[in-house]
């Protein structure tokens, strides 16, 4: 019998942050090489030159995309949630799924009267 086929896993968080981390340092670097340009067409080289000057705005702009996008890439992640979390995501699920203001005021009036009995003392008969 042949043995059966690898089963794929999910991106690990470390690859979702490598992704992130590459994309944002690709934007970074256009963004950067776009207003790095447009700063040494408008205001001139400066001291150090051209190529540095552009260089500095590419790598700084990279730098700061790539680290932020990566951050990102990685709390925006689309995994499987906890047990515990998927528990009370399944015990408020129900409760957000009012159909209209009608009848999410009678389940608010509802809870009130029981809030309402809970609260009130009970006499006792001794």
């Amino acid at each position: 019998m042949p043995p059966p086929p690898p089963q794929q896993q999910g991106v690990s968080v470390w690859q979702k942050m490598k992704m992130g981390a590459l994309m944002g340092t690709g934007v970074g670097l256009t963004i950067g090489f776009i207003f790095g340009s447009f700063s040494i067409l408008r205001g001139g080289a400066g001291p150090r030159g051209a190529m540095a000057t552009l260089s500095q705005y590419m790598m700084s702009s990279a730098a700061t995309f790539g680290f932020f996008l990566s951050i990102g890439s990685v709390i925006r992640s689309d995994g499987v949630l906890p047990a515990h979390l998927e528990a009370m995501h399944a015990q408020l699920t129900p409760m957000m799924m009012l159909r209209s203001r009608q009848e999410g005021a009678a389940l608010m009036r509802s809870r009130w009267a029981t809030e309402k009995q809970a609260a009130t003392p009970v006499s006792s008969s001794t």
